[in-house]
């Protein structure tokens, strides 16, 4: 089975990790010939030098096979670049199978493309939705389910959308949480080898990452966030590994004066919200890990606070992943300042929400999928 396994953005890394670990192992177990060959594709969506270097050792992943290159741009260059090139890949390396993950737009992009040429697609993380089709990631997770083969699902509730889809059930495969493979094979790891934050662990301290275009476009949203941020780093600092983008946002709305520049917080009793350059992977799950209470507009922290049993505030008006809610540690804040203050002071008053880890959520999510292909591999 000749599979392109594609990776486009920051979470991606986390979910196509283990999947090529267990089709390593299951190839240096086996004799010649292998089931599984694979190239690991990244097409450059986003692309950070530091970044890349940094969270492709982290997890220990080979240096792709295939870089597209594509950049920066709007969600039809892009996604039109990405189709381009990887159109020419498929065609030149003919695979048996294209493994796409998550919900950026290399996910839609080479969904199509394998689509179009008769190549099926796996969806790793199928079936999430929001019910809202204002985010760029809801179309993208549509489409790509649309035309997937293989739908493997974190939870049973993505299971229930896509049959209210219409999916067919012998498509839709109900795997578990791939990012949680990676949070528990590299959670040893990150307390071991992270020596830069250990001052931080004897601290009580919040955790914070802002990104979303919704959150960090609109100047008033993004100044009574800052507002509610300011009135709770009052009891607790906050740590900010700030995306350059989001940077931008602040200097060009004027917001630098809500925000500390160095992280000295930890030598003397300094409050406020402390902005970081971008960490690599087992830098942040070290600091979430070690959090008092995480916020975030990120859908893949509410599932690593979850499992870590870390309380989480998201703040978005709605969440394809309601299982981190009914299950989880997760409470949805929006972006209503008193009631992200009201939540973190609840947290920090020693009344924040506990939950459970969900089904599946085990850390064999990757085997269950090798499992699926290797018997449809025959």
């Amino acid at each position: 089975m000749k599979i392109l396994c594609v990776v486009g953005a920051r979470p991606n890394y986390m979910k196509i990790a283990p999947i090529l670990e267990k089709m390593d192992k299951y190839n240096l177990a086996h004799p010649p010939p292998k089931i599984f060959e694979y190239l690991l594709i990244h097409t450059g969506q986003h692309y950070d030098e530091n970044m890349y270097n940094t969270f492709f050792n982290d997890l220990q992943i080979p240096p792709p096979d295939i870089y597209l290159g594509v950049g920066s741009g709007s969600h039809a260059e892009q996604t039109a670049k990405i189709m381009i090139k990887f159109e020419q890949v498929c065609i030149s390396e003919k695979p048996d199978l294209v493994i796409v993950v998550g919900d950026v737009n290399s996910t839609l992009s080479c969904s199509v493309v394998a689509a179009k040429l008769l190549i099926p697609t796996a969806h790793v993380e199928a079936g999430l939705r929001s019910f809202d089709r204002t985010m760029p990631e809801e179309i993208n997770r549509i489409i790509t389910d649309s035309l997937s083969k293989y739908l493997f699902t974190t939870c049973r509730d993505a299971n229930e959308n896509l049959k209210k889809e219409g999916h067919p059930e012998n498509r839709i495969y109900f795997v578990g949480n791939i990012m949680i493979d990676s949070l528990l094979r590299f959670k040893k790891l990150a307390t071991l080898k992270i020596k830069s934050f250990e001052e931080l662990k004897k601290k009580e301290y919040g955790l914070l990452t802002l990104h979303r275009p919704s959150n960090v476009d609109n100047k008033n949203t993004f100044k009574d966030i800052s507002e509610a941020l300011i009135e709770v780093s009052k009891k607790i600092p906050i740590i900010f590994p700030a995306h350059p983008r989001t940077q931008k946002k602040i200097e060009e709305f004027g917001f630098s004066n809500f925000f500390q520049k160095n992280l000295e917080f930890n030598h003397s009793q300094k409050k406020g919200v402390y902005i970081i350059p971008p960490l690599s992977y087992l830098e942040f799950l070290y600091l979430m890990d070690n959090a008092k209470l995480v916020l975030s507009d990120s859908g893949g922290i509410q599932e690593e606070t979850t499992v870590l049993g870390i309380p989480c505030l998201t703040l978005r008006e709605n969440t394809e992943r309601p299982i981190t809610i009914k299950e989880g540690t997760n409470i949805l804040v929006g972006t209503n300042k008193n009631k992200i203050i009201k939540e973190s002071f609840n947290i920090l008053d020693g009344k924040g929400k506990t939950g459970k880890i969900p089904e599946l959520w085990d850390g064999k999510a990757s085997q269950r999928i090798l499992n699926i292909l290797l018997k449809e591999a025959g």
